[in-house]
């Protein structure tokens, strides 16, 4: 099911050469990002680049719907792990899990907060049903 959006709230735009060995600048000049293919340390690469927003976004739609409930979260933190790998026909795929801890705040709490911000955060959202995702209570 496509979502379609009723206002538009914000674009980025970064632009790529070289693909995982060349250079990610955004139109604004806030991001300026050597790549690199992951393993080789000389830079960030598209998985990285995910992790950093989806857990980013993941987090302010946790904050989002815990005001909702009127639960304090900000000292919240959200793990992204974005892996990489190939499928059984030998292409390429993707599968995430995210980590969400919750200082002060129990496991089950901690799981149906982070559930329900699973239903609304728009990266969790735009990879539903595509990608093979996990969310879970990180251990305090």
């Amino acid at each position: 099911m496509t979502v379609d959006i009723v206002k538009e709230l914000y674009t980025g735009t970064v632009e790529t050469t070289g693909g995982r060995a060349g250079r990610a600048v955004s139109s604004d000049g806030q991001l300026d990002l050597a790549m690199s293919r992951p393993g080789t340390g000389k830079g960030g690469n598209p998985e990285l680049l995910l992790a950093a927003g989806w857990s980013a976004c993941f987090q302010s739609a946790l904050a989002h719907v815990a005001r909702g409930r009127g639960v304090d979260v900000t000292d919240s933190v959200v793990t992204a792990h974005v892996t990489l790998g190939n499928d059984a026909e030998g292409g390429f795929a993707l599968k995430a899990k995210l980590e969400v801890a919750i200082p002060g705040l129990d496991a089950a709490t901690v799981e149906a907060l982070a559930a329900e911000t699973h239903s609304v955060c728009p990266y969790s959202r735009a990879t539903r049903g595509n990608i093979e995702v996990t969310v879970v209570a990180a251990a305090e």
